[in-house]
């Protein structure tokens, strides 16, 4: 009984289940919930009926039919606080922040709490001056935001806390046993050093003609190969200067060049998308986000994927006196508006949601929450389709978690010279040298304006 209950909601997380990444990342394109869609751009307002003395406090919020962690939420909530009732307002998936943002710099908005989804609008709204400081309503209850393992340190502007995330996508390496199996070497572990992780992808690759197999695979996003950088704590993508980068970049493209991970150029061409990828059967370890697992897991079940169903996770590779589990992170999460009319009430549900009572929640849909514990851990692992060994629940727990796009003004900007930069140098159109040159100058000249 128990594995059927939780293939029902792991099939509606495959739905449900991912984040866009920012920061040339990205969420697995074949799940919505979190990330994308294609809801209308309109408002959509539920219906909320409340009883005498009741309070009503609108959430805004994207894809309400499609995401599953959205009424158990509200219906613990309302359990637990009975004065008080949740109305969602969908304000549709594509162009969500754009509509918040106008709904929340009007005069008519009337939001309690709101959803953010992603760095870049969390930036603008706290630019904007529509969001309410969290400061004085953590310290009142002793919240502890070390639970979130730095992000919130990464989201402070000035001092100041404006958001809490409740859900966050991080990156693990996912491997296939069989590749592992037929090349006769021992599977990965949570413990692995970039030296060891290449070491590792070398030994699976098969360069025989048609029957090749690759001991790694790298998306073309630049997140797949740049953010390796950032994972010792030290740098950051927004630093201006990007020397840190050549170590993992060498790494890489020496990879390619023998053989051992697909050529990014073909990848181009033939968008070839990572599940795709992996679902070939032919590829030992690739570096992805967790959004991924579910996604996986129901194309398995469904008899879609044949040649990857015996896989497994480990946690991400790092430098050597990192400590593992260091790894990147998306997030989604929660706001007050600087105008809600019941802020006091909404913090409630807000420390409820982003809590460790919101997380299991959040767990028991098949999604990652922000706060992961043990019990949440054990929550995800207890998934039919999720793998049956120790180490896949283990890399579930992370130490450290670096968001893929720090908070900036100037993000966007810098973006877009990023991943030129990372195009130039996987195509060969320049040099690693050339091409760290080019971000230090375009992105050092961006920061000073």
């Amino acid at each position: 009984m128990k594995k059927r209950r939780w293939m029902s909601l792991l099939t509606a997380a495959a739905v449900a289940g991912s984040l866009t990444a920012c920061g040339g990342g990205g969420s697995d394109t074949s799940t919505t919930a979190a990330g994308g869609g294609d809801s209308a751009a309109s408002t959509e307002a539920e219906h909320v009926v409340a009883a005498e003395g009741q309070t009503v406090m609108k959430w805004s919020i994207w894809d309400k039919d499609l995401t599953a962690y959205y009424k158990p939420l509200i219906e613990e909530f309302e359990k637990q606080n009975p004065d008080l009732k949740i109305e969602m307002v969908d304000l549709g998936s594509s162009d969500y922040q754009t509509v918040l943002g106008t709904q929340l710099t009007g005069s008519g908005s009337d939001f309690d709490i709101v959803t953010i989804k992603d760095v870049p609008g969390y930036t603008t709204l706290v630019n904007k001056g529509v969001l309410e400081p969290l400061d004085d309503y953590i310290a009142g209850d002793s919240v502890d935001l070390s639970a979130y393992k730095g992000l919130t340190d990464q989201i402070t502007v000035d001092g100041k806390l404006y958001e809490l995330p409740f859900r966050s996508d991080f990156w693990v390496v996912y491997y296939n046993k069989d590749v592992f199996d037929a090349a006769g070497v021992a599977y990965p572990d949570n413990d692995m050093t970039f030296d060891e992780y290449d070491a590792l992808a070398r030994q699976l690759t098969v360069d025989t003609p048609g029957q090749e197999v690759y001991g790694a695979h790298y998306h073309t996003w630049r997140s797949a190969v740049q953010l390796f950088g950032i994972l010792d704590g030290k740098n950051t993508i927004l630093d201006g200067n990007y020397d840190f980068l050549k170590p993992y970049y060498e790494m890489v493209l020496a990879e390619q060049e023998d053989g051992v991970c697909q050529d990014y150029a073909t990848l181009k061409t033939s968008n070839l998308h990572y599940s795709g990828a992996f679902s070939q059967g032919n590829v030992g370890m690739m570096n992805m986000g967790t959004w991924f697992i579910s996604t996986l897991a129901e194309k398995i079940k469904a008899g879609e994927y044949t040649d990857c169903t015996n896989w497994g996770i480990v946690k991400y590779p790092h430098a050597e006196g990192v400590e593992p589990g260091s790894t990147l992170a998306t997030i989604t999460a929660l706001s007050i508006p600087a105008n809600a009319p019941h802020k006091e009430d909404a913090w409630k549900f807000v420390k409820f949601v982003c809590g460790e009572e919101g997380a299991k929640i959040v767990a028991g849909t098949g999604n990652i929450p922000a706060l992961m514990t043990d019990d949440t851990a054990a929550v995800i692992s207890a998934m039919e389709g999720f793998p049956e060994d120790n180490v896949s629940t283990e890399a579930l727990q992370t130490a450290n978690l670096y968001l893929e796009m720090p908070v900036s003004s100037k993000s966007s900007e810098i973006e877009i010279v990023l991943n030129e930069a990372h195009d130039n140098i996987m195509t060969g159109n320049a040099s690693i040298d050339e091409g760290i040159a080019d971000m230090n100058e375009k992105v050092s000249g961006i920061l000073a304006q």
